[in-house]
């Protein structure tokens, strides 16, 4: 589904993403880990055009949209959820999803009752101004305005920053159920455990590099992984 191959971005003269080159299969989560500034966000950020490459292609289902611009990425069937989930706090939880369906014609409000479905806690909150809402509960608002653009392949970037332990395992339920309902996902997450118990492949990425790449179990298990992503938390694996 997406192929990125020798991928450079820079910052002016800062290079932040050094030729790196990874693949997403349709179907799949694949996560990609890293620590903070190990360029992660700016792979999402160039993944949904909001950074252009300076070198490399990137080919999204056969077509190479290397320099597409970032309002025709939703109608391509790239969404993204951005890191500190960017909703629009002076709208009501109704019309950030009807803000998610901007670049769609014709009717969406199936899609609006179908969202209300899966994060019912949305439909109880609907008429609520987004910048009241709990994180959890604007992370959920993220992840649903993304999905009314109907995406075939689902950016998530760091969903699970600063919630509660019982919110991140409902959402990362729901990252899983968005999988089986036939979105692909590609997510970043600092909660590397978390993130490869979900996932089915796993990228590492160091100073804007991917070091290694390997399926999610076989990274629960790599001892490069438990000594510095997952710490006291390997003995759970």
């Amino acid at each position: 589904m997406l192929d990125v191959t020798n991928v450079v971005v820079r910052y002016g003269a800062i290079t932040a993403l050094h030729g790196i080159s990874f693949d997403v299969h349709e179907g799949e989560i694949v996560a990609l880990l890293g620590a903070n500034g190990a360029g992660k966000s700016t792979t999402l950020r160039m993944l949904s055009g909001l950074h252009a490459p300076a070198e490399g292609r990137i080919i999204f289902e056969g077509r190479d949209v290397t320099v597409t611009k970032a309002h025709q990425f939703m109608a391509l069937g790239i969404g993204h959820v951005p890191e500190g989930r960017r909703i629009f706090p002076q709208m009501s939880v109704e019309e950030n999803l009807e803000m998610g369906a901007f670049a769609r014609r014709g009717s969406y409000s199936d899609d609006i009752e179908r969202m209300y479905v899966m994060f019912p806690i949305l439909k109880d909150r609907r008429k609520q101004m987004g910048g009241n809402l709990s994180g959890g509960e604007q992370q959920m608002l993220a992840i649903a305005r993304a999905l009314m653009g109907r995406p075939r392949l689902l950016l998530l970037d760091e969903p699970s920053m600063g919630l509660a332990p019982m919110i991140v395992e409902m959402i990362f339920r729901i990252i899983a159920e968005i999988r089986d309902q036939g979105t692909t996902v590609f997510v970043v997450e600092q909660n590397a455990a978390q993130a490869l118990r979900l996932a089915d492949r796993g990228y590492v990425m160091e100073n804007g590099r991917i070091v290694f790449s390997d399926t999610a179990a076989n990274l629960l298990v790599d001892p490069r992984v438990r000594a510095v992503y997952l710490g006291e938390e390997v003995e759970e694996v």
